[in-house]
Order: structure tokens, then C-alpha cells, then sequence
């Protein structure tokens, strides 16, 4: 009776410091809560990176005015800041404003081949065709002379001037990126052309 009474307040007597399961169990608990601190701290690690201020057409030059940075959790392929700074580069697709600007839509200069051709619309142009958007251009030669015909096709634009006054029917001027080498055969279109329509894609 005396021995099962010993092993029993063995068993209820507190464990010492030098018992190896207490020490173990400590462990297991520091690693566990280093571990959650860890993962929370990665979820929470941002970068900087370069974003828009406005809407930026294509061959837009970056500069100070046009950039911000942005603090977010990306992963690569985004323009670093300060590291990848692209002041004096153009871009090379239409960037929407507040949109982080990816590295493949920048260029230097020299190897952009976009040019800004003026299209005077006769006809009116929707209220979304802004800086940004992508238009076809059609063209309507002289009565009887054959119907309309798309002479330019997903052109980004650049900029659009828009006459306020009359019934804003006319000197509407839509700027559209054209390639280098596609620039002859619009200007050819457009001086034919008895009306021309801008049409806005989506």
C-alpha cells in the first residue's frame, strides 16, 4: 500500500526543469510561434515599384511627372523603384492610370517605332475613345465610289482634341500610334476620303 501511495505522488510532482519532455514541448512551441511570426512577416513584405499617375499612351516619355511609386506585394517583372527608374524611355502599350507599369511595356527611344498620325473624324466619336483606347479607322471615298473601308485596325491612341462648339460634328482630331512603316499607306487613305469614322473597340 505505501509503494502505490510513492507512485502515485510521483506521478502528481510537478516535473523539473531538467526533465527532457518539458524541455522538448518549450521547443516545439518556440519554433511553432518563430514560424507563424515568419509567414506573417513575408505576407506583409511589399516592394517598391513604378505605377502610373495618368493614363499613359503609347510613346508617352516617362518622366517625374507621369510616375509614382507604389508599395505593394508583387511578384517580378514590374519596373523597381528607384533601381529601375525609366525617365526618358517611352512605353510602348497603353498604361492605365494607377496601373503598375510592367517592364516589358517600356522602351528606350531609339527602339520604339510608333508614330502619331492625326485623324480628323467626320463623324462623331464615341465619349470613351480617349488616351489609351484602341480604334479602328474607316474611311468613306466620294458618293458612288464604293462603301466604307477599315484602313486601320486596333490603333492605340495617343490623344484626341475635340471640338465643343456647333454640334461637335467636326475637328474632331484622334491621334493613333501607327507602325513606322504602315504611316504612308493611312495618310494615302485618309487624303481620299470624303468621311472618315474613329471607332472605339470594347
Amino acid at each position: 500500500m505505501g509503494d502505490d501511495v510513492h507512485a502515485v505522488a510521483a506521478r502528481l510532482r510537478p516535473p523539473s526543469w531538467r526533465d527532457p519532455r518539458l524541455v522538448v514541448g518549450l521547443l516545439l512551441i518556440a519554433v511553432a510561434v518563430a514560424g507563424v511570426a515568419l509567414t506573417l512577416r513575408s505576407a506583409d513584405r511589399t516592394a517598391p515599384v513604378y505605377a502610373a499617375a495618368t493614363t499613359l499612351a503609347p510613346g508617352a516619355v516617362l518622366d517625374e511627372s507621369n510616375v509614382v511609386v507604389a508599395h505593394v506585394r508583387v511578384g517580378e517583372g514590374y519596373l523597381e523603384a528607384p533601381d529601375a527608374a525609366p525617365f526618358g524611355r517611352v512605353v510602348t502599350r497603353a498604361v492605365g492610370a494607377g496601373e503598375l507599369i510592367p517592364a516589358t511595356a517600356v522602351a528606350a527611344r531609339e527602339d520604339y517605332d510608333g508614330r502619331p498620325v492625326a485623324v480628323v473624324a467626320t463623324a462623331l466619336i464615341a465619349a470613351g475613345v480617349e488616351a489609351g483606347a484602341t480604334v479602328d479607322v474607316w474611311v468613306t471615298p466620294e458618293a458612288g465610289a464604293g462603301g466604307s473601308t477599315r484602313v486601320g485596325e486596333a490603333l492605340p491612341v495617343a490623344a484626341v482634341e475635340r471640338d465643343d462648339g456647333a454640334f461637335g460634328a467636326g475637328g474632331q482630331t484622334v491621334y493613333v500610334v501607327v507602325p513606322a512603316d504602315a504611316v504612308g499607306d493611312l495618310l494615302d487613305a485618309l487624303a481620299g476620303a470624303a468621311d472618315v469614322a474613329v471607332v472605339g473597340i470594347g
